[in-house]
């Protein structure tokens, strides 16, 4: 009986002084996959007081909301989109020799002072969720590319989302999700913050992989069959200094997230021809406060707790439309994810891309997890 009871206190004793080892051999897998499943559920109506009431309201992690008014009966002038745009000239990209991938030909590693002499000046500069800044470069939102940079001013992210990628992989933004990883190999499945290994999707809409001391995420497009749609590389070192998954929230982090998804939506409707939206103060000013309702108040709607739709709330804001929507994303922890979770959902890619707003406001914010709300509401009058 001695025995047995010396046994058992020796094993015990053998856990605790093992513990700090195996608590990180067995560090939970949170599975983070939620912040990008997307509901293709669209709402369309032609508003009338008749059928106001009648807006079903629907929960999800990202949803859309589109409205068109008879112009017939409105008063105010009306800006006239243009239906498409001349493309900005692509630049002669060089395809790297040192690392895998560039974007305008600039890669991890090289000089502010030389990239600038290379590309011009920056348009806006913006909080990101790593703690630096995002440079963002374009030509009237051709030619766009984000630039991160570090103490010592040399590229440690980049993104893109049009096609100023360059590959000795020969990879591009026509190639495929299976031709990518024939050429990379096998994506992670997991990344490691602190001692939570946080699990990565794997539904098809991007891919994570190690590539020269960086973490390379391929984002792919679902509507043109799965070909590369948006690429951000992010040093190591960058990655490895944000200790969560999501940022503590700030009041220039907010801003940046906001102005970061106006920029992104405005290179994609670029890419896609269209001419770039307007940014609308008023519009963010509301779609502030909504994100903030859902997020004070934990729910996830169209329609808020009293009964409002996102109609309601921008004609009770002073904002006269005639053509209005709303996009809703939850959880993403960047504006980047977000705005690709949004363009691989049908409703949501349509009012994107749709030529007939001219006028958008977004805006963010944080929950008690810091988890962002992200409330995008389009107009035109």
């Amino acid at each position: 009986m001695i025995r047995k009871l010396m046994l058992v206190v020796v094993l015990v004793a053998a856990v605790f002084l093992s513990r700090p080892l195996w608590e990180e051999k067995v560090s939970p897998y949170v599975d983070v996959s939620f912040m990008d499943a997307i509901s293709d559920r669209v709402m369309s109506v032609i508003y009338t007081p008749a059928v106001s009431d009648a807006l079903d309201s629907f929960q999800d992690t990202i949803t859309s909301m589109v409205i068109d008014i008879d112009a017939a009966i409105q008063q105010a002038p009306r800006l006239e989109p243009a239906e498409s745009r001349e493309k900005v000239e692509k630049p002669d990209l060089s395809p790297p020799t040192e690392q895998m991938f560039s974007i305008y030909n600039v890669k991890i590693g090289d000089a502010r002072q030389d990239v600038e002499q290379e590309i011009g000046e920056p348009q806006r500069q913006t909080t990101n969720e790593y703690g630096t800044e995002w440079f963002a470069y374009h030509e009237n939102f051709g030619n766009f590319l984000m630039v991160s940079y570090n103490d010592e001013e040399l590229v440690n992210g980049l993104f893109t989302n049009q096609d100023l990628l360059a590959s000795s992989a020969g990879i591009t933004l026509e190639t495929s999700r299976e031709d990518v990883t024939a050429e990379l190999g096998e994506p992670l499945t997991s990344m490691r913050k602190g001692l939570v290994r946080y699990q990565i999707q794997n539904d098809g809409e991007y891919d994570v992989f190690e590539v020269d001391d960086s973490y390379a995420t391929v984002f792919y497009d679902k509507h043109e069959d799965q070909t590369v749609t948006a690429i951000q590389i992010i040093h190591q070192s960058l990655e490895e200094d944000r200790e969560d998954i999501y940022t503590a929230p700030s009041d220039s982090l907010k801003e940046g997230f906001e102005y970061q998804l106006f920029d992104l939506t405005n290179a994609a409707r670029v890419h896609h021809g269209l001419m770039p939206l307007v940014w609308d103060d008023q519009a963010r000013e509301t779609a502030r406060k909504h994100s903030a309702d859902m997020a004070d108040n934990a729910y996830f709607d169209h329609t808020n707790l009293d009964g409002q739709s996102p109609f309601d709330r921008m004609e009770e804001d002073g904002i006269r439309y005639t053509t209005a929507g709303e996009n809703l994303a939850y959880g993403q922890f960047s504006s980047v994810f977000a705005h690709e979770g949004l363009m691989n959902s049908l409703g949501h890619r349509e009012n994107i891309l749709k030529s007939d707003f001219g006028y958008l406001g977004i805006g963010v914010a944080f929950n008690g997890e810091n988890q962002p709300y992200y409330t995008q509401n389009y107009f035109n009058n």
